[in-house]
């Protein structure tokens, strides 16, 4: 059993739902990324999206595209998404780490280098935007030789076709990006959310997440009704980029308790 497994396992004999925020590594500085990582769990959360940072984020808006290019200015490749993560793991080796990108980082390192790294330093899972599930099944497959879930993004307009071929090669959990469009942008429509993921879970028993357009508690609330998890990127991106340094960590810190306590509401009694 993956740890992205157990998480969601547990969580549901809990009777509470997963919070997944995502950072990039090296924004706003190399440094900062482990403590900001620790953070994270101090504060609620049971996985951790890293954003791989890349020069041309196709699905992301322009919140998630400066804190590329600012880890980009600072000198972070891949190696050193490697290295974050190694350095989170000398303190914590239970909480899931998920690395989100784009393929050309992980082509240029070659998928078989690429793996064996994930393995070393403790991936859990992996992302990869513009990875069709149709032109990755020797890539899933090796994942899930080593225990690493390939995760799957759906959106709106996915087909029953699309939602069904995710379904044979999608692990852990699956994605679906509640709104048109990139990261971001727009409030989700809850009602349609819901139908929607009635839809995914009638072609699949993973779990679902939920993400874009969640930026306070309310709406993870409103989004954890319906959802198995809810994942939060652009809002503490934009928090981050308000902070000081000095500031950085402990302002992030408290805006993802904000949302742990909005989870945590939907499964409460008014």
């Amino acid at each position: 059993m993956s740890r992205i497994q157990a998480v969601f396992e547990r969580l549901e004999a809990q009777g509470r739902k997963a919070l997944i925020p995502f950072i990039t590594v090296g924004d706003p500085s190399p440094s900062l990324t482990v403590p900001l990582m620790r953070a994270l769990v101090d504060a609620g959360a049971d996985i951790i999206e890293l954003g791989i940072p890349f020069s041309d984020p196709m699905a992301d808006g322009p919140t998630i595209q400066r804190a590329s290019e600012r880890a980009l200015a600072n000198g972070v490749d891949l190696r050193r998404v490697f290295e974050a993560v190694a350095g989170f793991r000398e303190q914590n080796s239970d909480t899931p780490v998920v690395l989100m990108g784009y393929a050309n980082p992980i082509e240029s390192t070659g998928t078989d280098a690429f793996i064996a790294e994930a393995v070393k330093t403790g991936v859990d899972g992996v992302l990869v935007v513009d990875y069709p599930p149709e032109e990755c099944e020797k890539f899933a497959e090796c994942l899930r030789a080593n225990a690493i879930d390939l995760i799957f993004l759906l959106a709106p307009t996915s087909s029953p076709d699309r939602v069904a071929r995710v379904a044979t090669q999608a692990s852990g959990y699956v994605y679906y990006v509640s709104l048109k469009g990139v990261t971001g942008s727009g409030v989700p429509d809850i009602e349609a959310l819901a139908e929607r993921i009635l839809e995914i879970r009638s072609a699949t028993g993973l779990p679902v997440g939920v993400g874009f357009g969640i930026r306070d508690a309310a709406t993870a609330k409103a989004v954890a009704m319906t959802a198995d998890a809810v994942i939060v990127g652009s809002r503490i991106i934009e928090e981050i980029e308000r902070s000081k340094p000095d500031e950085v960590v402990s302002r992030v810190r408290a805006l993802v308790a904000e949302l742990r306590e909005g989870i945590d509401a939907a499964g409460r009694p008014a």
